[in-house]
């Protein structure tokens, strides 16, 4: 799968986290990797002065690194989930 740094894949990847059990939130921070993955309390918080580039990059890297509950998930979302999973990214 190729990844598109468009606005649109962004909506795509933050309405995976919309259905699932994690939230999704854009503050500012100087996070090392920016982003901050808070397990506990199921929040995923991304620098909100990253490029869209920037923002997607992180959202993968996120989701690649927590168990969703795929059930919770529509199918389409589920689809893109798996695709991802399989995917590197290339800068």
């Amino acid at each position: 799968m190729t990844i598109r740094y468009t606005k649109q894949f962004l909506g795509k990847l933050e309405d995976i986290f919309a259905e699932s059990d994690y939230v999704l939130r854009y503050e500012k921070g100087n996070f090392k990797s920016g982003y901050c993955l808070l397990n506990d309390t199921k929040i995923a918080i991304v620098n909100k002065y990253y490029t869209t580039e920037g923002k997607i990059s992180c959202l993968i890297d996120i989701l690649k690194s927590i168990e969703l509950d795929k059930s919770k998930l529509t199918e389409k979302n589920a689809k893109l989930l798996v695709e991802l999973s399989q995917t590197s990214l290339e800068l």
